[in-house]
């Protein structure tokens, strides 16, 4: 941390948009994924975000982690597998996934935050110091016309505030509808990313509120 400026690592995000949020505020950001960045950045790291932990980060975002076995809407594959899988997949995909989660949740940063929905039994059984989510928001909170729960596991920092709520349209109408497009989204090769983009909304309140939050405890210090 020198002056007003962080030291932001942002993991498992292809789209740079919470990057570009750290960034627009003065932070000397990086973002990692095992994909390239969609933005073409020359501060996007291709590779494991774990190689990258003890580099002496402010403050840690963990924003997509592969989440399918951990969350309880998945827990029914770990019973009974999708066609093509076996059992021995799921619950090898589920001892990687809760591996990623544990290893950047007891990173050595002070200040950590990751999304994730909420997890069956399973996947916290095998999650060091697992804890509860803090938190979960929707976009509308934000500005951003979707329906998406997002939850957030946060070490250091503060829940987010709503900056600009907006009201949902009633349920049944169309356009309701298209606020819940990710959800509605057909199965399709691309279909992953449009579930795991994070919304301009909530990276710019994270940006501002976690960064701001680190940089006043740092000037109290």
């Amino acid at each position: 941390m020198t002056g007003n400026s962080l030291r932001v690592l942002i993991g498992c995000e292809t789209s740079g948009r919470m990057r570009r949020a750290f960034a627009e505020l003065g932070h000397d950001v990086w973002s990692c994924d095992l994909l390239p960045s969609v933005d073409g950045s020359n501060r996007h790291i291709i590779g494991d975000v774990r190689d990258l932990l003890a580099e002496g980060w402010d403050l840690l975002a963990v924003m997509h982690p592969p989440c399918t076995r951990l969350c309880n809407s998945g827990v029914r594959w770990l019973t009974k597998p999708p066609t093509g899988k076996t059992l021995e997949q799921m619950w090898s995909d589920l001892d990687d996934g809760a591996a990623l989660f544990s290893d950047c949740w007891n990173a050595p940063i002070e200040r950590i935050a990751i999304e994730n929905p909420v997890m069956h039994r399973h996947a916290k059984e095998r999650i060091r110091n697992y804890q509860p989510p803090a938190q979960t928001v929707q976009p509308w909170w934000f500005g951003d016309k979707a329906l998406k729960a997002t939850s957030f596991y946060l070490k250091g920092l503060p829940k987010l505030v709503p900056t600009n709520k907006l009201t949902p349209p009633a349920v049944g109408t169309d356009e309701r509808n298209r606020w819940a497009r990710v959800h509605r989204a057909p199965p399709s090769v691309d279909r992953w990313k449009l579930r795991s983009e994070t919304y301009p909304g909530i990276a710019a309140a994270a940006a501002a509120q976690w960064g701001g939050y680190a940089l006043q405890e740092a000037a109290a210090a």
